[in-house]
């Protein structure tokens, strides 16, 4: 099922991904950031799909039960982990760009004068640049220390966790920016300083959206992995990790792209 949530998702991101960089009328700030949060989600789908086709190639036609362990730990499974690496960076890219998205609507609501442009460059460092400080010691640990398998272990919650906590700190922010973006929208709404068919407004509703229903998956089980689950968790967890999760990239793409008027009605321009 997992694959199927994957394929769909992967189709409905680069639809989405292709729509916002086809028409010239959609280039903003906004829609850039969309983009880059878009192929984030695509570098996850494509890995998964990539590492599943790997372990059912080799599973199926190369090695028997007795030789699983074997292949895992030799060369053959170079491929499965660098596979594994990206589709981890892609996660912690995943948040980092839902992080970007609260940081750019706050910015967008509380500062007067917002210069877009001044803060691309932070924003791609955020987005792209910090899941990097954090997967390079990840590989380094995993290389030295526990280079089994396909890196899908979690033996050690402590190389674990070094994945997990850019994740949680992420989503940390960004329920502090979920609550302050709840505080000014009611504010300017009773105050009539914004109506509800405002661009700003309509941003807002997919932020606030995708805040909590990315987030609350990674909050639930940030202490659980899946060494350590038993019995009806464990399929709890696995529902979550391979049914939602799955489909996250389509919910993304229908917020943020799909139902965006600026894309459905696309003689109206993108709102600086």
């Amino acid at each position: 099922m997992y694959t199927v949530g994957y394929s769909v998702s992967l189709c409905a991101l680069i639809l989405a991904l292709a729509l916002l960089l086809g028409f010239s009328k959609l280039h903003c700030m906004r829609n850039y950031i969309h983009m880059n949060l878009f192929a984030s989600f695509i570098l996850k789908g494509v890995s998964v799909l990539v590492i599943d086709a790997l372990l059912k190639t080799h599973y199926s036609d190369k090695i028997d039960g007795y030789n699983v362990h074997i292949w895992l730990s030799d060369e053959a499974a170079a491929g499965c982990r660098a596979a594994t690496v990206f589709m981890q960076y892609g996660i912690v890219a995943n948040y980092c760009w839902l992080l970007v998205e609260g940081i750019y609507l706050h910015n967008l609501l509380v500062v007067a004068v917002f210069s877009e442009r001044s803060y691309f460059t932070l924003y791609l460092c955020i987005g792209w640049g910090a899941p990097m400080l954090f997967l390079i010691p990840w590989v380094v640990v995993k290389f030295l220390y526990e280079n089994i398998q396909c890196w899908s272990t979690n033996n050690n919650m402590g190389f674990w966790w070094i994945l997990r906590f850019p994740v949680f700190l992420a989503i940390l922010i960004n329920f502090f920016i979920f609550i302050r973006i709840i505080q000014i929208l009611v504010s300017k709404l009773r105050a009539h300083q914004m109506r509800y068919t405002d661009y700003k407004f309509r941003l807002a509703k997919s932020t606030l959206t995708l805040i909590p229903l990315l987030g609350i998956h990674e909050v639930v089980f940030a202490f659980i992995t899946d060494e350590h689950a038993q019995g009806t968790l464990r399929y709890v967890k696995l529902f979550f990790d391979l049914f939602l999760s799955s489909f996250q990239g389509m919910l993304v793409a229908i917020l943020y792209c799909f139902v965006n008027k600026e894309v459905t009605q696309r003689d109206l321009p993108c709102s600086p």
